[in-house]
């Protein structure tokens, strides 16, 4: 018996819920962090703090990975905040203390020493500014244990620097991204999710981003700069059958540019 799909409409549907299923693979994240923590250290990471966390799904997947486990979700928006509180956190019952969700400027945030600290879905590029930069990533620095990891993923290629929309199918609706501009000179770009229904009904602007692109090269300068010891690239393999990502990232020095492009940026202290 197969089950039925979601009806969602634009005036039904909650974009906070839409989000994570379309955009967030928090169960492979955790995987990632576990793996390069564990190849460098020689041990299960027990600590996460998700900087721009939103509604901390990472968190909640973190948590639910392993009994001992604790993360600490940081963002300046209370509404998003109480979102993950009600539909990430509290369904975890008992375990929901092991998730403190704070309201604060990631900049500021020091008085936890954690293992691992991740800027994830490009939210740090708000920071537009290499001085502004610098500043967050000199904080998260602070923030680490000695034996720690720092965390961001980065998007480039040809097709990250014009204007597109790229739209993927969704159980119950189609999730819509849109470069809106983008201004090589300086690399601010703006860019917005849209989301569209089977009722004709769209969500227009559910999402919407100011950034700068920042390019990996300019953030392993950034991170040397704020002095993490050395940073290195894990960059996602190609399916032979699809060409598209296979969500297997490798550390790697060097590789062919593809016209778009995912990966993660691992720093050490």
């Amino acid at each position: 018996m197969h089950s039925k799909r979601p009806k969602y409409t634009a005036r039904t549907a909650d974009p906070h819920l839409l989000y994570q299923i379309s955009v967030q693979a928090p169960e492979n994240d955790v995987h990632f962090l576990n793996r390069v923590y564990k190849n460098t250290y020689g041990r299960r990471p027990l600590s996460l703090r998700e900087d721009f966390c939103g509604t901390a799904l990472l968190c909640r997947e973190w948590v639910g990975s392993h009994r001992k486990r604790t993360a600490v979700g940081v963002d300046l928006d209370e509404e998003v905040l109480a979102w993950g509180r009600r539909h990430n956190a509290e369904p975890l019952g008992s375990d929901a203390h092991r998730i403190e969700l704070r309201k604060a400027d990631v900049r500021k945030v020091n008085d936890l020493e954690t293992e691992i600290i991740v800027a994830f879905n490009f939210s740090y590029w708000i920071f537009t500014e290499r001085q502004e930069m610098v500043r967050y990533l000199k904080a998260a620095r602070r923030s680490l244990q000695k034996e720690g990891l720092f965390v961001c993923d980065i998007l480039g290629g040809p097709d990250a620097q014009c204007t597109l929309e790229e739209r993927k199918t969704m159980p119950g609706f189609k999730y819509v991204w849109e470069q809106e501009s983008f201004n090589p000179i300086d690399h601010l770009m703006r860019c917005a999710i849209h989301f569209e229904f089977p009722d004709g009904s769209r969500m227009r602007k559910a999402f919407t981003y100011s950034w700068r692109l920042w390019s990996a090269a300019e953030m392993k300068d950034c991170l040397a700069e704020a002095g993490f010891s050395r940073s290195e690239v894990y960059w996602e393999g190609t399916c032979r059958e699809t060409m598209e990502g296979n969500g297997i990232f490798t550390r790697r020095p060097k590789v062919e540019n593809e016209q778009a492009w995912v990966s993660y940026i691992v720093a050490f202290p």
